[in-house]
């Protein structure tokens, strides 16, 4: 029955009443609570997708500066022995802030998916709610491919594509610190055997070991916080049939 209507608390509800009606929930106050949901993961994301870029930001400054320090430091020590040092110290910091970046970026992408997952689940309820609604939503209202496919506005989400790794944000730092290892390595490469011919191939194939590495630990860590995220969805769902069991 409908709340704030006592008229209707002393008539027996009608063989057409709806079962929620009858039990005494209140189809308002329940889209309501899903809205503030829906705004509290719109929310959510905003945040995650700001944290990304305040923090691509902060590593490519860092970036940039170690580079302007570098050039200051070779030109004032000829580039000798001292430069290598200083260079080596650098360098090594930044790649540690990449790696820091890489890491986060790729952790804000999982996360995201999540928020997308839970945004999926609300506007299935509000097709439920209203049928037919959902012929007017641009997103997905599935936890499938093809939900968070039309959520993202993407036409495949399942499959790999090793160009789109590389104009991703993350796919972007990861390919600038492979690049960072790859001048670290002929650096310390070219002081164990001072031969240019020697340090190029040795930062080459560093470079091309770090890209694969950052490659794989993205996809692995994908993997896992997805299986992570279907058995929490899984458990989630086994609950709400065990309360409409429970109802019946």
């Amino acid at each position: 029955m409908t709340e704030g209507i006592p008229a209707a608390a002393e008539a027996p509800p009608s063989q057409g009443t709806d079962s929620s009606t009858a039990t005494g929930s209140n189809p308002a106050r329940r889209a309501q609570f899903l809205a503030t949901e829906h705004w509290s993961l719109l929310a959510t994301r905003s945040m995650s997708w700001n944290e990304s870029f305040a923090r691509t930001g902060m590593f490519l400054t860092s970036l940039s500066t170690a580079t302007v320090s570098l050039a200051l430091v070779g030109s004032a020590t000829s580039f000798g022995p001292e430069f290598v040092v200083f260079a080596l110290v650098v360098l090594s910091i930044t790649l540690f802030l990449g790696v820091a970046t890489f890491v986060r970026l790729s952790q804000v992408n999982n996360e995201d998916l999540y928020w997308v997952a839970g945004m999926n689940r609300l506007r299935r309820q509000y097709a439920m709610l209203e049928p037919g609604i959902e012929d007017e939503f641009v997103a997905g209202i599935s936890l499938d491919a093809t939900g968070f496919a039309q959520t993202y506005g993407a036409m495949n989400v399942t499959g790999f594509s090793a160009l789109h790794v590389f104009v991703t944000t993350p796919g972007v730092i990861a390919v600038v610190c492979s690049a960072i290892a790859a001048v670290i390595a002929a650096l310390v490469a070219f002081q164990v055997a001072p031969a240019m011919a020697s340090a190029v191939p040795v930062g080459l194939l560093v470079g091309i070991a770090s890209m694969a590495l950052f490659i794989a630990y993205a996809k692995r860590d994908a993997g896992a916080y997805i299986a992570r995220m279907i058995r929490f969805q899984d458990s989630k769902d086994a609950s709400v049939q065990q309360r409409q069991a429970d109802g019946r």
